[in-house]
């Protein structure tokens, strides 16, 4: 039969198997053409041999209830979108098939090797010491059903049947902790790639945008009482880079792209709106497009606006530059984002050595990282060439056949 274990038992398996596998499926119907076969068979090998029998309306009346029962089991089993009422009558039509089968067993012996689609039953459906205990009972009673069946006593009988269920049941119990094993790994991957994503998202806007609020509302105060109108341009524009932050915040929890890219015109638009927007008094930022565009998946888009967005905010914080330049070029197999300033550069290898004490420490240097992060996950690279007080030139390579 097809049945669903339960969500509760610490030792049930985690998952309906038909979700977690999909050839779990049509496994489930050879094992319930086997039951309706070996069903068949033993109830025509009754009729041929036992016609007169006084037996014979109850086991022919048992056969039909277990027809019946597996064919109910099987057909509840493929409705998916009633998966709260399977877990309800599954276990009871798992014992029905199995009370059935125990009493037409104590009627007909012959019908004993039906035993073996009803051991894959319990054992995908039942909590493993359950399971255990009743593939026990069937083996005992197949062994009853044999030894009466027999003309002579044979070691065999006894030995055969719980060689047989031991190897099912271990091999069967093995394979369902290592799904279970696979299962919870994947869910462990999932959950520190989504923290990693959630991490970079953050640090590529709120952190970014926090850090310039703080900047101009430092600067307001600074200017309040000298020069009111421009700290109150000052403040007007925290409250513009807070409103779009709240913008960002609630797109990147959605796993949505950035929000100069949902607003249209593609990468080179959102790019020379981020050119604008981070140019102030103290810095210029200039955009430039090489070489002929061509359709970029969304995910490269925002990888390469996040990479801008980082490098930009690293300038502003920490490279004292007075000009910057972003360059996008969409060459024959990849395409490249350059971000070069003027600022007074720093040594690349210390700055390496530095993210990775301060990221151990959880401080700061998380932007090159994130970056290289980014890049990898499409199968690019991320170059830095920087040389102190010359500026700093970081590129961003990504392939278009990876892409």
């Amino acid at each position: 039969m097809s049945h669903a274990p339960s969500a509760t038992g610490g030792d049930r398996a985690s998952l309906d198997p038909q979700t977690r596998d999909p050839d779990a499926r049509w496994l489930v119907t050879v094992m319930n053409t086997a039951f309706l076969a070996l069903l068949a068979g033993s109830l025509l090998r009754y009729l041929l041999k036992h016609p007169q029998s006084p037996r014979l309306p109850w086991v022919v009346g048992l056969s039909i209830t277990l027809i019946a029962l597996q064919l109910a089991g099987h057909w509840l089993g493929g409705r998916r979108a009633d998966r709260p009422r399977q877990g309800r009558l599954q276990p009871v039509l798992l014992g029905s098939v199995v009370a059935c089968w125990v009493v037409i067993v104590l009627l007909a012996p012959s019908f004993a090797w039906c035993a073996v689609p009803l051991i894959y039953t319990g054992l995908r459906s039942l909590p493993i010491r359950s399971a255990v205990a009743l593939v026990a009972v069937l083996c005992a009673l197949v062994m009853i059903a044999e030894w009466r069946l027999a003309d002579s006593v044979d070691p065999h009988l006894f030995l055969l049947p719980p060689t047989v269920a031991v190897l099912a049941t271990t091999v069967f119990i093995y394979m369902r902790r290592q799904a279970d094993r696979l299962a919870a790994t994947e869910r462990r991957e999932g959950t520190l790639a989504e923290r990693q994503r959630l991490s970079m998202e953050i640090h590529d806007t709120l952190a970014q945008s926090l850090s310039s609020q703080q900047m101009l509302l430092q600067a307001a105060e600074r200017t309040w009482d000298s020069d009111p109108a421009a700290a109150r341009g000052h403040v007007r524009t925290a409250e513009s880079i807070a409103e779009r932050s709240l913008a960002e915040a609630r797109r990147f929890v959605h796993d949505l792209a950035p929000a100069d890219l949902a607003e249209g015109g593609g990468l080179d638009e959102a790019l020379r709106t981020l050119a604008v927007r981070e140019s102030t008094g103290s810095l210029q930022v200039r955009f430039h497009r090489d070489g002929t565009p061509v359709p970029l998946p969304d995910r490269v888009q925002s990888a390469l606006l996040r990479i801008a967005q980082g490098a930009l905010a690293n300038v502003r914080e920490h490279a004292g530059a007075t000009t910057a330049a972003l360059t996008l070029s969409h060459l024959d197999d990849q395409v490249v984002l350059d971000i070069a300033d003027d600022g007074r550069g720093f040594e690349p290898s210390g700055a390496r050595a530095d993210a990775r004490a301060n990221t151990r420490a959880g401080d700061r240097g998380h932007g090159l990282p994130a970056m290289r992060a980014r890049v990898r996950q499409l199968g690019g690279t991320l170059t830095v060439e920087s040389t102190p007080g010359q500026g700093t030139v970081l590129s961003a390579a990504i392939p278009l056949e990876r892409a």
